[in-house]
């Protein structure tokens, strides 16, 4: 039967604190996660009704809802995984830009050198994918290596073991 040895305070103290620290850090990381949660369904839920009211929703309308799709989406990755895909916020960028261009053009209705910038600009951020995409098929991070599944009509970015 083995003898139990009592380790002294001194010992004991910082593990007992690290397991507490560790319990807060979970509570607040869960707590902040359904708090974004909600405010991203609470908007897009005012954006919805918003439209409703209106009527008619434009296509700037549907990409904000996009919007909102993709960063509910995000909360939900990272509240499983504990990782924040970067390819998702590039998404949003990509578009925000879009919906960003796509009003100027509706707006103004006139070419200018602000619809190429915001082109190249969107050009930049789905170069800046395929980059990343690349090297996370070729440079895995190790076991967990596809934290966030692929979209609908893309590749997993598993590297296959053999």
């Amino acid at each position: 039967m083995p003898t139990k040895t009592k380790e002294p305070l001194a010992t004991r103290l910082p593990h007992q604190a690290d397991r507490l620290g560790n319990l807060l850090v979970s509570t607040f990381h869960f707590m902040a996660l359904f708090a974004i949660g909600g405010v991203i369904a609470w908007a897009a839920l005012g954006a919805f009704l918003d439209m409703i009211t209106e009527g008619q929703a434009g296509i700037d309308d549907v990409l904000l809802l996009f919007i909102y799709l993709e960063l509910g989406a995000m909360v939900g990755i990272y509240f499983k995984t504990n990782h924040m895909p970067v390819r998702f916020l590039i998404y949003v960028a990509i578009t925000a830009l879009t919906r960003m261009m796509i009003g100027d053009i509706q707006h103004h209705h006139r070419p200018d050198m602000g619809i190429i910038y915001i082109a190249g600009s969107i050009l930049l951020l789905a170069l800046s994918i395929l980059v990343i995409r690349y090297g996370s098929h070729h440079f895995p991070s190790g076991t967990a290596r596809n934290v966030a599944p692929a979209r609908s009509g893309e590749r997993d970015d598993r590297v296959e073991e053999q």
